[in-house]
């Protein structure tokens, strides 16, 4: 255990020897929040959450807006459409040959009805009817009729450009909307919410780093006590006014000294990698970190306004906005209950052309149409709504619970802080007092009046009252800190 510990103040003694031969830089509180926030990975994340978000809520919105789609489709087949079948094709092609025998039969008959029985008179007259070319001529027709009986579709082109747009959804785009926005609400209060944390964290490190600097510069005051004293007890022992068992004492003090002014050069340095960590520094660079002399004062609120102080805080924020989600929970549940109107418009294109007989071309046409639905029996979307009315209750609970625990934290906070000024006002009389204390020991001791072992009593009271006095201030400072972000303060000033 003693080899371990050996081991870690070597390397640590060696990190500070390394960093010694840097040059250094130095960086204040502001400068240290500026740099946390720019390359902490959590803050990052958040900020892209927020950007997504937004995203969202514009994606939402264009629900509103007419949606307009282009399809277009190639279709081959290996065979094409006939109406007719052969026979039927062979008899509507031969009509006319039909047509002309059965009126030359018939006209002969009505001839040899009336007592005509002049055979060159029928000739002629039969003649006569084929030069009016009804054969040919219903042949042709037939043959037309056959062939746009006979339907290409080997090869289908078809497109449509169509235009939708909603009427009525039963509310549900509103809603989602709304819910959207909702959303985005609630990213920005979770990234400030971790902006916030990051910077009291960072404050947080900063001043415990400047606390244990001045506890090691207060060590070394210290040390340089007990040197001077053992030099002086020393130079007694030789005058013969001062025992070995004096020595002895002062150097176990001295000893003991030593060992805490080297925990203090780890703990700074222990204080600055954690520093230089949370702020996105390298490490192994030679920085150091001023501290912020302001006066300033740290007072506790006399007047907490509970509704003034849940408007600002980040966590209040975020319920508030998951209730109104959960509100809206309810109205996108009930869309699923009531009607749903949408108009459509499009143009049809498509080969062959269909709409003036069948020709192997483009042609196309206009159509318009309106789309309602109307939910009769629909008992998932009934108890859907039970469920987000239950969750809505739920967030209402969780508001109501987080606004009895903010004043609770608030009230607190402040009281710790009311503490926090009156311990540091008795550290600083304490220390007063020791330092008075320490001033008559010393003239006591130079006058022979008192020993080294009193003299090193009071040198300990002082310490202890100076390192009261620095952990006192911490308190304070961090007090009031975490005040201010309980009253959603900025945590900046």
């Amino acid at each position: 255990m003693i080899r371990k510990t050996l081991t870690a103040i070597l390397s640590l003694l060696l990190a500070l020897t390394v960093a010694a031969q840097q040059p250094e830089r130095s960086f204040s509180l502001s400068q240290c929040r500026y740099l946390a926030t720019q390359s902490n990975p959590t803050l990052k994340a958040a900020q892209e959450r927020i950007a997504t978000a937004e995203a969202l809520e514009k994606m939402a919105f264009c629900q509103f807006l007419p949606k307009v789609d282009a399809n277009g489709t190639y279709i081959w087949n290996q065979k094409s459409v006939k109406l007719l079948s052969d026979q039927q094709a062979y008899d509507v092609n031969h009509i006319g040959t039909t047509v002309e025998g059965d009126i030359a039969a018939t006209l002969s008959d009505f001839l040899t009805n009336i007592g005509i029985t002049d055979p060159e008179l029928a000739t002629r007259i039969v003649h006569n009817l084929g030069g009016m070319r009804i054969e040919e001529n219903l042949n042709n027709m037939g043959r037309q009729v056959t062939d746009a009986m006979d339907l290409d579709l080997r090869n289908i082109i078809a497109g449509s450009v169509t235009v939708s747009q909603p009427v009525f959804l039963g509310g549900r785009l509103a809603a989602l909307y709304k819910t959207a926005q909702y959303n985005r609400d609630l990213q920005q209060a979770v990234g400030d919410k971790v902006y916030d944390g990051l910077i009291i964290a960072v404050d947080a490190a900063y001043w415990q780093y400047n606390s244990i600097l001045h506890k090691q510069q207060l060590a070394k005051q210290y040390y340089n006590l007990l040197e001077t004293l053992n030099s002086d007890v020393e130079a007694m022992l030789e005058a013969d006014v001062a025992t070995r068992g004096d020595v002895t004492k002062v150097r176990v003090k001295l000893n003991e000294a030593r060992m805490n002014l080297t925990k203090a050069d780890c703990g700074v340095e222990l204080a600055r990698l954690a520093l230089c960590q949370i702020c996105g520094l390298n490490p192994d660079s030679n920085y150091t970190f001023v501290e912020d002399t302001t006066e300033r004062l740290y007072l506790p609120v006399d007047n907490i306004l509970l509704d003034t102080i849940c408007n600002r805080r980040n966590d209040i924020r975020m319920l508030r906005d998951a209730e109104a989600i959960a509100n809206q929970g309810v109205h996108i549940a009930r869309a699923g209950l009531l009607p749903n109107v949408a108009v459509t418009g499009s143009y049809v294109v498509s080969n062959p052309n269909m709409y003036n007989g069948f020709q192997k071309n483009f042609g196309g046409m206009f159509t318009a149409g309106v789309v309602v639905n109307i939910p009769l029996c629909h008992p998932g979307d009934i108890l859907a709504v039970k469920a987000a009315k239950h969750k809505r209750a739920e967030a209402a609970c969780q508001m109501e619970e987080a606004r009895n625990l903010v004043r609770l934290e608030v009230n607190k906070l402040n009281h710790e802080l009311r503490v926090a000024n009156v311990k540091l006002q008795q550290a600083k009389s304490d220390l007063e007092n020791a330092e008075e204390n320490l001033r008559l020991a010393d003239e006591s001791f130079d006058a022979g009046v008192i020993s080294s072992t009193d003299l090193m009593a009071a040198q300990t009271a002082w310490m202890k009252a100076k390192s009261e006095v620095l952990d006192a201030e911490i308190e304070l400072r961090l007090d009031h800190l975490y005040l201010m972000q309980a009253m959603g303060k900025s945590v900046e000033n």
